[in-house]
């Protein structure tokens, strides 16, 4: 299988979404995504199809697909009348002059000439039929009809009635040229303030888009074998150029130090803006600053293989999901349109028989069209989501789909992982003893260093760092032996052991310690580490334990070290010496009872991550790609887990709310307007600001304190 993306141009609301996704799934596509808020589109097909009859089936349905090998974007400037804003413009002057008749107290004859305001509404009436008699034509060619279409039909029922009284000479019974220009003026000025707010919702994406773009110093070599440096777009360099990075500068791509030492700020993915130290051989990530120093790297990934490539990927992926709250929402409005064509049929049809009056009758019949907003209910949940998902990214949260958000509304208890969840995995020298009379410390440290440092185990690591010396013993021979430990003889042919129990089994019954110092068949001292508890775990267990969600720590470790480590942090359950089977069987019962977080490495604890109603995975960001949990926190700590709960939480609430908003106010306007409580012009505009209550609502996701 393979992804494929596309931007596609000429959506204009949810049906249109809903039309491109049905005619992708119709062709065979599967994991179909559309989010008509940015234009993206994405979806799976098997490797080899080809594309180009998808393509020219889109845009048989009336959308322009961009972006790729067989439709690429022309660079052409956008002709006038192209955008909501530009035709609001256009149509504002011919509507101000059809409303001056409507000021108190100020009478102007010559503007009640009918033909006059034919003349005036004409401009408007083709321009608003450009857009939205197009797009309802287009969407009931497709099946699907849209808002556009009420608009259309209001807007015209106003414009023929009204024309049909400056040709039958019954001018003054039947005038409402301003009606016609007052919808379509108003409509123009809601749905630009409409794709305003909306767009505002993808301001966090923007800004990691944004830094995908700059311009890289390129080092090359002259046939002299000089070394010359220019500028490139970063979209030029490829993995292996070599580059210069200087203090302020952006790194261009991921790239893997050669020369130098700097300051790094990776706040773009992490959320941290604490400066880190990189060093030859350390890697830096696409998107980070410099704040001090200058380094030469050579790429290791460009363009869309970036890890912020990636990420971006993932976001707008995940924004085009739609929770199952949504689902109800779709149904409704893909049926929205006919229904309110009967409403609006039916208003007209019984104020006809109660006032016994056309005109009147009309009005409130076109109030009911131009009020009735089905595009509220499909921005409900793409506006939250966009914001909610975008704050996480710029926190250094990376939720992978959307479709787990309505999950975190009942989370009742978090599993932890133990060592590189709870721990920081890097081990540290507890306590240790030397059990031979003839033996200093320091000649033991010696040893145990001497051995250790030829080892790659983590715990050998740990003593090799703490225990450095710089007289260290010359081996005769030394040999790692696996399941064991480190074996080393030295020139005097003393025969050296450091490992686990097995190696000295046979000199003691005490298994509790985890590295043994064996010579000559004699146990000559023994040394324990501990996992370094991470600085924020306390202060996270707090906050869980504050808001009534139980703790649970799970581990392979043996019994007695994970239950110290429990109590030190004031987690009351443990589960110890668990495999990563028995993890899997511990998850799925857990989650089977009650909502469950299981929080891990993402690596080693895939398959219960997987498992969890939530699985939160701490990771390199490197190792994105390769996680099995829905949420990934980037900065390789804890510290986010309660922003990533809340924002999952709180996003699903606003969607909650947003989708109330959107059902409530057309179950309120529409029987208002059919009352003739709402004149058409003022219901437009009504219309116009729904949505932007909306965005509102969703924008407030920026800045609340979701993790409190």
């Amino acid at each position: 299988m393979e992804k494929i993306q596309w931007k596609v141009d000429g959506m204009d609301c949810n049906n249109c979404a809903l039309t491109i996704r049905r005619y992708l799934e119709k062709e065979g596509r599967t994991d179909v995504r559309v989010n008509f808020a940015t234009g993206d589109v994405s979806f799976d097909q098997h490797t080899g199809l080809k594309t180009d009859s998808l393509v020219k089936g889109i845009q048989d349905l009336g959308y322009t697909v961009t972006g790729t090998a067989i439709a690429k974007p022309d660079k052409v400037s956008k002709p006038w009348l192209s955008t909501h804003l530009q035709r609001f413009w256009f149509c504002l002057p011919f509507t101000a002059i059809l409303m001056l008749h409507m000021i108190p107290g100020l009478h102007i004859h010559w503007l009640m000439n009918p033909w006059l305001q034919l003349a005036l509404t004409l401009p408007v009436y083709i321009a608003g039929m450009q857009f939205f008699g197009r797009s309802a034509w287009k969407s009931l060619r497709n099946g699907l009809p849209n808002m556009n279409v009420l608009i259309a039909i209001g807007a015209t029922a106003s414009f023929v009635y009204s024309l049909y009284g400056t040709l039958t000479n019954q001018a003054a019974d039947y005038m409402f040229y301003e009606t016609t220009a007052t919808i379509l003026t108003l409509v123009f000025l809601g749905n630009y303030l409409e794709e305003a707010s909306v767009a505002s919702t993808q301001r966090a994406l923007k800004k990691l888009v944004s830094t995908q773009k700059v311009m890289a110093n390129m080092i090359a070599y002259d046939d002299q074998h000089q070394e010359q440096v220019f500028a490139v777009e970063s979209e030029q360099l490829r993995p292996g150029d070599l580059i210069l990075i200087r203090t302020g500068e952006q790194v261009p791509a991921d790239c893997k130090i050669l020369w130098g030492e700097a300051e790094v700020n990776e706040s773009i993915l992490t959320g941290e803006s604490e400066p880190l130290h990189k060093k030859g051989k350390d890697l830096l990530i696409g998107g980070s600053v410099l704040v001090n120093g200058t380094v030469k790297a050579y790429v290791t990934a460009a363009g869309k293989d970036t890890v912020l490539a990636g990420i971006v990927n993932l976001v707008k992926q995940a924004q085009g999901e739609k929770p199952p709250v949504q689902q109800l929402a779709d149904k409704i409005s893909a049926i929205f349109v006919p229904v309110v064509l009967g409403i609006a049929a039916v208003t007209l049809a019984i104020n006809w028989i109660v006032l016994k009056e056309f005109t009147p009758s009309l009005m409130r019949s076109i109030a009911v069209l131009v009020i009735a907003c089905p595009c509220a209910m499909g921005i409900a949940t793409p506006a939250a989501i966009a914001v909610g998902l975008g704050r996480a990214a710029r926190s250094g949260i990376l939720f992978r789909n959307a479709t787990s958000l309505e999950l975190f509304k009942n989370i009742s208890q978090v599993v932890f992982d133990k060592t590189g969840t709870i721990t920081t995995g890097q081990f540290e020298v507890a306590q240790w003893k030397v059990m031979s009379s003839d033996l200093t410390e320091a000649a033991f440290q010696r040893i145990a260093y001497s051995l250790e440092k030829y080892s790659s185990h983590p715990i050998a690591r740990s003593i090799v760092r703490n225990w450095k010396v710089n007289d260290d013993i010359r081996w005769k021979s030394i040999e790692e032996i696996k399941g064991k430990g480190m074996k080393g003889e030295d020139k005097e042919g003393n025969l050296y052991w450091a490992g686990s129990y097995e190696t000295a089994k046979a000199y003691t019954t005490d298994e509790t310690h985890n590295v043994y110092i064996v010579r000559n068949n004699e146990l000559i001292g023994w040394i324990d580490v501990k996992d370094e508890i991470r600085p924020e775990a306390r202060a996270v267990i707090h906050y869980l334990h504050s808001k009534n969600i139980k703790t649970i720590l799970l581990s392979g470790d043996r019994q007695h070290k994970v239950k110290a480590l429990a109590d030190e942090l004031g987690i009351a359950e443990v589960l110890a010496q668990q495999t990563p089977e028995q993890k899997l069987e511990v998850i799925a019962r857990l989650s089977a009872a009650q909502p469950t977080v299981m929080v891990g490495d993402g690596i080693n604890d895939a398959p219960a991550l997987a498992r969890a109603t939530i699985g939160i995975s701490l990771s390199d960001a490197s190792q994105l790609a390769m996680q099995t949990a829905q949420v990934v926190l980037m900065n390789n700590g804890l510290k986010h887990l309660p922003l990533a709960l809340g924002l999952g939480k709180h996003t699903f609430i606003t969607i909650r709310q947003n989708l109330f908003w959107a059902f409530a106010y057309n179950i309120v306007a529409i029987p208002i307007a059919a009352l003739g409580l709402l004149k058409p012009g003022f219901a437009a505009l009504v219309m116009g600001l729904s949505d932007v209550v909306l965005a509102i609502n969703s924008g407030r996701l920026y800045v609340k304190k979701v993790d409190r």
